[in-house]
């Protein structure tokens, strides 16, 4: 019997749910007018958030305050909500890429993390069957005590009946207390996850040189798109007729440290558990 890990819902105050609120619809493209996909959007502080289209797209219900555009390749951008807007166009501008660091050197093959001891039995992913999980984050946390160069990320998806899925790897510093969690990456990292019954083994080398200072970081996925038509063709179909399984992914779960966000934006909350995420790299002598 699968033991499914359940996660517990914030409740945002009811305050929140008090205020008017607008339905914006948009599309995010940068400065040459090309669409950027994948932009979390939203109101992090209200923990309001959603994940644009793979052609920059988004749609989002939020009271009046100023929404974020996300991305790890450019700038943040804001735009201020005071009535619905039906054909909003956010342009966001590129980010600078940093000067390329060498550090001079041995250096030794060596895994910076490992998913820890499997909690047998247990199975834990994410559910398409609202459209409300992309942008749903999980992952482990890492301690590099010297610098290190990321090669592989390395993660098993169980099984995935989400069609068209697609999700991000994210990489965060740990900084601070209480905890800031810092994005590193200035390229985003994404892979297609078939549809399968079968387990599905991924080894993600990022195109980036991706070198960690020493100290502590959090590397996660998460859920950024996924075929939102057969997510209405499955809500449309009678409760007794779906299959139990139909838009979920499911990885095996350990007991390590992690934390959890549980939609695009909102804050990281800590859990014991994770997904199996494991990374392997050059550590610096």
């Amino acid at each position: 019997m699968r033991i499914r890990l359940i996660l517990t819902l914030l409740l945002l105050p009811a305050c929140i749910y008090a205020q008017e609120r607008f339905l914006v619809r948009g599309r995010i493209v940068d400065e040459k007018g090309e669409a950027v996909e994948y932009v979390h959007v939203g109101i992090p502080r209200l923990g309001i958030g959603t994940v644009s289209t793979v052609d920059g797209r988004f749609e989002i219900v939020v009271p009046a305050d100023t929404l974020e555009f996300h991305h790890v390749s450019y700038q943040t951008g804001y735009y201020p909500v005071s009535a619905p807007d039906n054909d909003l166009v956010i342009v966001l501008k590129e980010s600078e890429l940093p000067p390329a660091v060498f550090i001079g050197g041995d250096t030794k093959e060596k895994y910076l993390l490992r998913p820890g001891t499997r909690f047998v039995g247990a199975q834990g992913g994410f559910n398409a069957r609202d459209g409300i999980d992309k942008g749903k984050e999980v992952g482990s946390v890492a301690k590099a005590r010297k610098p290190f160069l990321i090669k592989d990320i390395l993660f098993t998806v169980t099984s995935n009946r989400i069609p068209r899925c697609v999700i991000s790897i994210n990489i965060y510093r740990i900084e601070g207390e209480p905890k800031e969690f810092i994005n590193i990456l200035h390229k985003p990292i994404y892979a297609d996850v078939a549809v399968s019954d079968g387990r599905q083994d991924f080894d993600i080398r990022p195109d980036e040189s991706i070198l960690l200072e020493p100290g502590s970081y959090f590397i996660s996925f998460s859920l950024v798109d996924c075929d939102m038509d057969a997510v209405r063709m499955f809500q449309e179909t009678p409760e007794s007729e779906r299959n139990p399984t139909d838009m979920e992914l499911y990885t095996n779960i350990y007991f390590k440290s992690s934390y959890y966000r549980e939609s695009s934006l909102a804050g990281l909350d800590y859990i014991p558990v994770n997904i199996g995420i494991s990374v392997k790299g050059l550590e610096y002598q």
